[in-house]
């Protein structure tokens, strides 16, 4: 989940910076930015597991089920088509990043192309909208059968009491580092690999239908099947776009990104192209769509079925972990944009004591709540993607338009014809999106326009941050 994290995170306590005295004002500014610019700590195997953790998320803990009841046993296909499109859009970062070894990700680059200072602020609410559905979808999920292993509440009320201690931990502060990133991923990882092992046993046993694995779901085309269900499973592969913020704190972005990328993509998509195919062969898909906590069903089947409890922790942990990323970096977005005055003021509110977000946590917590208490987890999920492929097709073609824009350094360059076959599929995936998803998605933009016009009103046109942003160099250029 993207746009100005790292840029909100370096700000983040310090007043901004007056632009009294024109020129003098914006150098000032850029000389302060120099000065305190971050830390270069992120090397090349470090960043590679930072990309893996990023892809290697929960959602294929939540969503295995949802994308079978829509292509049927033969999951991994629609995983297969989600990672070839994720791979076509990681060209486009992998030259943009290259290209702008810097922390605003697309919002950046969409303003570098197009110099349209409302479209920037779409595309980072966009950014910013994606990571509250994301963590509604997660905080459904964790309400769910995963969480039934332990105590029975409803659905509803669980997800709302879970969002609303990731907003008290959110308020209290978080002090995360690469090496928390690690321990997290290999946690998720090793809950992954474990249920790998329990279907192969079962598999091996005869227990399970190797046949099924290659079933598609009946009165559906192929092809159809397929794209509906990609358009769900993309959800597990989004976050590779979020790596493109530690940029500025890499050590050789341009040598070490597109290996990471690429690698990372790979790995990941890998392991869940394993997942999917044993978990179907494992596990009639039926089962598996009828389960919130899909994986659970998994690991009950074969000679090495464990207590459902182990897996429903493991599932569990790897669930709230990344609700609480998707609302730390959406609270700290919208402080983030009220501090730049694109949206009201209010929002820019700090604690006094905790030195964190508190209206922006109060803010993207309620509209979390609202979306927990109106949407299923597959809407929510489907928002989610709807949200993040219009911010990809526009990352697609910003690749082309600023191929005219020239940069001193080398960088990655991406064949022409991948950026415009990957916006091309973003396209024909957003087609494949249920139309109830669009309502959702629109009414959360509608909400940012009402609150960009909302401050617009209150202190007129605000001075475009972009000449100090355009001012500070990427690493690597001449100073």
């Amino acid at each position: 989940m993207g746009a100005f994290r790292r840029v909100v995170r370096a700000r983040a306590g310090a007043p901004r910076p007056p632009h009294a005295g024109g020129t003098a004002g914006v150098e000032a500014e850029v000389q302060q930015r120099r000065e305190a610019g971050l830390k270069k700590a992120i090397g090349r195997n470090m960043l590679l597991f930072f990309v893996v953790g990023d892809v290697l998320g929960a959602g294929i803990y939540a969503l295995v089920g949802e994308v079978g009841g829509r292509v049927g046993g033969a999951i991994w296909t629609a995983f297969g088509v989600a990672l070839l499109l994720a791979f076509l859009t990681a060209f486009a970062y992998a030259e943009l990043v290259t290209k702008y070894p810097r922390a605003a990700g697309a919002a950046l680059y969409v303003n570098k192309a197009f110099r349209m200072p409302f479209l920037t602020f779409l595309v980072a609410f966009a950014v910013m909208a994606s990571g509250i559905t994301s963590a509604a979808t997660l905080s459904t999920a964790f309400g769910g059968d995963y969480l039934k292993e332990f105590v029975s509440l409803p659905g509803v009320l669980a997800s709302l009491i879970f969002i609303v201690v990731v907003a008290l931990v959110n308020f209290r502060g978080i002090s995360e580092s690469v090496k928390v990133n690690i321990a997290l991923t290999c946690i998720e990882l090793a809950g992954l690999l474990l249920i790998a092992v329990i279907a192969a046993a079962a598999v091996f046993n005869g227990d399970g239908d190797t046949g099924r694995a290659f079933e598609f779901k009946s009165g559906e085309t192929v092809p159809i099947a397929i794209l509906a269900g990609a358009a769900l499973a993309f959800y597990a592969l989004i976050g590779f776009e979020d790596s493109v913020n530690v940029a500025e704190e890499t050590e050789h972005p341009q040598r070490d990104y597109p290996r990471a990328l690429f690698g990372g993509l790979l790995a990941a998509g890998a392991i869940y192209l394993v997942v999917t195919v044993l978990a179907s062969m494992a596990v009639p898909t039926d089962r598996l769509a009828g389960s919130s906590g899909p994986l659970l069903e998994v690991a009950q089947v074969g000679p090495l079925s464990i207590d459902t409890k182990i897996f429903a922790l493991i599932a569990l942990f790897a669930v709230a972990n990344g609700a609480l990323i998707n609302m730390i970096m959406a609270s700290r977005l919208v402080y983030g944009m009220s501090r730049e005055g694109i949206v009201p003021r209010f929002f820019g509110g700090v604690h006094s004591e905790r030195r964190t977000p508190l209206a922006a946590i109060v803010f993207t917590t309620a509209l979390c709540m609202v979306l927990i208490a109106i949407g299923t987890l597959e809407k929510l999920a489907d928002t989610t993607v709807t949200l993040l492929l219009c911010v990809f097709i526009l990352v697609n073609v910003s690749v082309l338009v600023l191929r005219r824009d020239r940069v001193e350094h080398d960088h990655f360059h991406a064949p022409a014809v991948i950026p415009v076959v990957g916006a091309i599929i973003c396209a024909t995936l957003l087609t494949q999106q249920p139309t109830s998803t669009f309502p959702f998605a629109g009414g959360l933009m509608l909400l940012g326009v009402v609150l960009y016009f909302v401050s617009r009103a209150a202190t007129g046109p605000v001075s475009v941050d972009t000449a100090v942003l355009e001012k500070v160099e990427a690493p690597g250029e001449e100073r």
